[in-house]
């Protein structure tokens, strides 16, 4: 019975028997047509016979293996291997069908090469999730046949494979490299020039040998008569919130991932390049209450832990409530620091709803909205009208771009900084402005 579960028909042979069939029915007319049907089925039989002796002379004819990572990054292009040892001592062909997982909606993924006797050939290929949670990969299926590709002979391996989608630690390594190599250029973050010291002023006191002389403070020391410094202490450690509005004005998607996934990728990377600039990052998220705080920490295991918050959020699918947040801020978060809200606003009367709690919070806290321009839209202005129908749709959504603009006006009037940006350009403009706060003494 396995022997029959692992044995399919190769097309060559369906090609085989219908000649034949054509052959016998033509018997009827042409008797040696009808002969030559009977010594080409015998020939066929044998040679069926034939290549199963050669699929099956062997236990295990090909050993294959998918090679991936355990965790996939969100957004991402993942690699994955497929290797595939050939054990016959003949050449073989492979049709080898990966049964992908069901959210990347791919069908009969096929790949068709030759192997030689006793060689490992090698296949590689990506994948990009769009969405966050566990992925079931299937069964590995190889199809072998020889030569004479009568029959086929189907392995399976890594059957029931799980691997969980997080957010885009890819974009957050790159990020990081580039940190730490003081290369953020790179990846278009402006280099903004620090004013004054990296240092806090602490106090000025006698000089003593072994301190450095460009620290001498002049101006005492001509009061007192003798070397006077000043001395400085490390700079204040500044405390950074991500905060996620996780609300259904956060599910519209664009180029497969949703707004928020694009929130939580810009999270991760703005969190590590915070602790990797010495700051505390912490992380809260929300929708009409609170779902998630973490409080703003320095240490490296800090990561791990938004990793795995932002991991498991999830939409309630209900209105933001703006008041809640404000109100849990204000009881939990007693120093100054800088929140950067990631929501989106689909009008201007939307966002005046909650301007009242957003100038609370600007008051006691540094403030950054970003939202998001509608990528959609704003192709559609760009688009030749060539109708009256396009030319109002022209107009309309020209009008409603001109509507996102003003809301960042508005939220500017109001001493609250905003970013309008696009979904894919988002990581960059935020690091952008954290940096430019950072680096004139904003936070």
């Amino acid at each position: 019975m396995r022997f029959l579960k692992n044995i399919f028909l190769a097309n060559r042979l369906y090609t085989v028997l219908f000649i034949l069939i054509t052959a016998f029915l033509l018997g009827f007319v042409w008797p040696l047509s009808f002969t030559a049907a009977q010594i080409g089925l015998l020939i066929l039989a044998a040679s069926v016979i034939a290549d199963g002796l050669i699929l099956f002379a062997v236990n295990q004819g090909v050993t294959g293996d998918r090679h991936m990572a355990d965790r996939f990054s969100n957004g991402d292009d993942n690699h994955i291997q497929i290797v595939l040892i050939n054990n016959y001592s003949i050449d073989i062909r492979c049709l080898v069908y990966d049964e992908l997982p069901f959210q990347f909606q791919k069908r009969n993924f096929v790949f068709d090469v030759h192997i030689p006797s006793n060689k490992k050939q090698v296949l590689t290929y990506k994948l990009r999730p769009v969405q966050r949670g566990t992925y079931a990969f299937g069964a590995l299926n190889v199809y072998v046949s020889s030569a004479l590709n009568l029959l086929q002979r189907r392995y399976q391996f890594d059957v029931g494979k799980l691997v969980a989608v997080y957010p885009s630690f890819i974009q957050m390594h790159r990020y990081e490299l580039l940190t730490i190599n003081d290369r953020l250029r790179q990846a278009g973050i402006k280099k903004v020039r620090r004013v004054g010291h990296t240092f806090e002023f602490d106090q000025i006191r006698d000089y003593v040998v072994g301190d450095d002389y460009r620290a001498v403070n002049w101006r005492a020391t001509a009061r007192r008569a003798s070397l006077m410094v000043n001395q400085y202490q490390d700079e204040i450690t500044n405390h950074i919130y991500n905060i996620i509005d996780s609300s259904r004005n956060m599910q519209k998607a664009f180029s497969g991932m949703t707004l928020m996934d694009y929130a939580i990728n810009t999270s991760l990377v703005l969190s590590n390049t915070a602790v990797l600039k010495k700051d505390c990052a912490g992380l809260i998220t929300f929708t009409d209450k609170i779902q998630t705080f973490i409080p703003a920490d320095k240490r490296r295991r800090q990561m791990y832990t938004i990793l795995e918050a932002l991991y498991n959020l999830n939409t309630a699918f209900l209105e933001a409530d703006y008041r809640t947040v404000f109100s849990y801020i204000k009881g939990k978060l007693t120093r100054r620091c800088l929140l950067i809200v990631y929501t989106n606003y689909e009008s201007l009367s939307a966002m005046k709803r909650q301007l009242a709690w957003l100038k609370e919070l600007a008051r006691l806290h540094l403030l950054l909205i970003v939202f998001f321009e509608d990528q959609e839209i704003l192709e559609m202005t760009r688009r030749e009208a060539k109708s009256i129908a396009a030319i109002y749709d022209k107009v309309i959504a020209e009008e409603f771009l001109f509507e996102k603009r003003q809301m960042v006006r508005e939220l500017q009037q109001a001493g609250i900084n905003a970013i309008l940006t696009s979904p894919e350009m988002l990581t960059v403009n935020t690091l952008n402005k954290y940096l430019e706060f950072k680096s004139r003494g904003f936070i």
